[in-house]
């Protein structure tokens, strides 16, 4: 299919940040997401940047059957790409202890969970690929891309005193309260094309500089450029766009230039 660059959707949010780079559109307002989809359209996924200045909600998202079994049309899983980070930024992903469903739930009542969480250090170039059931939450001072089923479900399990709704039937049912041991890494900063991660509903492969894409033969995608630009079919894709359609309609970069190419299965 023909290459398009999406159209962006600002997310404002009061743990968002302010003055975001001209690339994101140089907007004064606290942004906390952009997100890219076609208007009045789903894709198969959806790519976000994310921007904190405060952490976000301990929250959990349903598989599939979960999904399905509230009239859903799927769960969610998605995986973070971390692009920057503050001195002492972290993600927090699972437990540093398996909880059952009673213990969860009160660890949620009384906010024992945000330090029950395993708080990560990150650094640019860190991944995360979250399953659904996977406990999380998102801590200050990060930037960075989320690529995602295309389903818009979360269950707020604990919101630091917020008031804001929280979910604990639905989250304690589709948690699985343990230690994470989901795929992870660091980007590598080796020239090439490189795979990222291969998943049960997306692949993720990311180029650093230029290399033949063949590879992926008459596959659609979605381009995600972290660093420097591309040629496509629609025009240049910069940093602070997404593009989707057809691999083969994408080209260039330079040395030193980084490129997200998303694959829905």
């Amino acid at each position: 299919m023909s290459l398009e660059i999406l159209p962006r959707h600002f997310v404002e949010k009061p743990w968002g940040q302010t003055g975001l780079p001209a690339h994101f559109g140089g907007r004064s307002e606290s942004v906390g997401e952009i997100w890219f989809d076609r208007a009045g359209e789903s894709l198969p996924l959806l790519c976000k940047w994310l921007f904190t200045s405060e952490k976000l909600s301990v929250q959990v998202h349903p598989d599939n059957t979960q999904a399905a079994a509230r009239g859903l049309q799927s769960g969610k899983e998605e995986c973070w790409i971390v692009t920057a980070a503050e001195p002492g930024a972290r993600l927090g992903i699972g437990l540093t202890r398996s909880l059952s469903d009673n213990e969860l739930r009160e660890a949620s009542l009384s906010g024992e969970i945000e330090t029950l969480l395993d708080w990560k250090p990150v650094k640019p170039g860190d991944w995360f690929y979250i399953p659904a059931g996977t406990i999380h939450a998102i801590g200050s001072g990060v930037q960075l891309v989320e690529i995602q089923q295309n389903a818009d479900i979360t269950y707020r399990l604990y919101d630091y005193g917020r008031p804001r709704e929280l979910h604990l039937d639905e989250g304690v049912a589709v948690s699985r309260a343990e230690i994470y041991d989901g795929p992870h890494g660091t980007m590598s900063g080796v020239a090439g094309l490189h795979r990222l991660f291969e998943g049960p509903f997306f692949d993720i492969h990311y180029l650093n500089g230029t290399a033949d894409l063949s590879a992926f033969g008459d596959a659609n995608g979605y381009f995600v450029p972290l660093r420097g630009s591309y040629r496509s079919s629609a025009g240049s894709i910069e940093v602070g766009d997404t593009a989707y359609g057809s691999v083969a309609e994408v080209s260039g970069g330079s040395d030193g230039d980084l490129l997200l190419i998303a694959t829905a299965r």
